[in-house]
């Protein structure tokens, strides 16, 4: 499926707590996005931040964070698989006795 959706985001509600670090450096924050059949005031998507197993098993109120619209798709709606990438067979690396060091 390709889908263009608009959305407002109130970075005001992002909760510190769920901010990732990364080994990069660059922090993230892991968000859903649902997407709805109806629309109530022009809108069809919510986002709120993601929530673990546990949040979820508990039900554990979602931090809602804004609405959108779908403003275009092609009609069909595919989810989304994570590719598998084939293990790379390593040879092993052989010993060079002139180096330098």
């Amino acid at each position: 499926m390709s889908a263009l959706i608009n959305f407002s985001l109130d970075v005001k509600s992002l909760p510190k707590e769920k901010f990732q670090v990364h080994p990069n450096g660059k922090v993230y924050i892991n968000l859903t996005m649902s997407v709805n059949d109806e629309t109530r005031y022009g809108n069809n998507t919510s986002i709120y931040v993601s929530q673990t197993q546990e949040e979820r098993e508990a039900k554990k109120q979602k931090t809602y964070l804004g609405n959108g619209k779908v403003v275009w798709n092609n009609g069909t709606i595919v989810n989304a698989e994570k590719e598998v990438q084939e293990a790379v067979q390593e040879h092993p690396k052989e010993e060079v006795a002139d180096l330098p060091f």
